[in-house]
């Protein structure tokens, strides 16, 4: 399973329609530890946790990593209602992810 890319117009309209859960990983291409953060979000996405997950590169976001202050990649933002409530930069594990994912409600 892959995770769906978003482009940031994509993602700024979904921003504005203020509605629901949502997380979107910050990466770059060449970027080893994003690869391994978006593996492990497909490990999470494939349990069928009820949010949803998707990616953007920074590098085509400036508007978004500028109003959200994205320091470094790979970062996991979650929304809620179209706002950041949680930046997360280290992933940990998949363990860390699916709790931190579920428990986001």
């Amino acid at each position: 399973m892959t995770i769906a890319e978003w482009t940031e117009k994509e993602l700024l309209g979904r921003v504005e329609m203020k509605e629901g859960r949502e997380a979107v990983l910050f990466y770059t291409a060449m970027c080893g530890t994003c690869k391994v953060a978006e593996r492990m979000l497909e490990v999470v996405e494939a349990t069928g946790v009820q949010i949803g997950i998707h990616k953007i590169n920074i590098n085509y976001a400036p508007i978004l990593r500028e109003r959200w202050r994205v320091a470094s990649v790979p970062c996991l933002v979650l929304l809620e209602e179209g706002e950041p409530v949680r930046m997360e930069y280290a992933m940990g594990s998949v363990d860390h992810l699916y709790r931190m994912l579920q428990e986001h409600r």
